[in-house]
């Protein structure tokens, strides 16, 4: 039986060892992850996911372009967007593009995890 509860993630990173850690984690504690290498894909999927982790620096994209173009095309159905990067930036990026929250890297596993539950549990989107 499918349970019709569980939550989407979509993690963007052109790094395919941190694609694999966020999925690994995610996954294990019960969420759908999507990934991407180049975050283009977040503009075409049609069952928008309950939260995104975009990387900034990607090869060929820039997370915080993403996240901008996002949070305007679906300005009425929020979805949290949580900028990662090793940026000494970051939080100035993720104000500028209107991202909910930052991740830095190098990131740890409770990190990712209180911001998917942060972010996906009822009460909170």
């Amino acid at each position: 039986m499918i349970e019709m509860d569980k939550k989407k993630i979509y993690v963007a990173d052109d790094d395919a060892n941190i694609l694999e850690l966020m999925q690994l984690i995610l996954e294990a504690r019960g969420y759908e992850v999507i990934t991407s290498a180049d975050g283009r894909s977040l503009s075409r999927l049609t069952d928008l996911p309950d939260m995104i982790f975009l990387d900034i620096a990607m090869s060929g994209t820039d997370g915080g372009e993403i996240c901008h173009s996002f949070k305007q095309q679906h300005r009425l159905n929020e979805r949290p967007v949580v900028l990662v990067s090793a940026n000494t930036n970051l939080r100035e990026i993720a104000d500028r593009c209107g991202a909910d929250a930052v991740l830095a890297k190098p990131f740890d596993i409770k990190s990712v995890v209180e911001l998917a539950r942060r972010f996906t549990e009822k009460g909170n989107n």
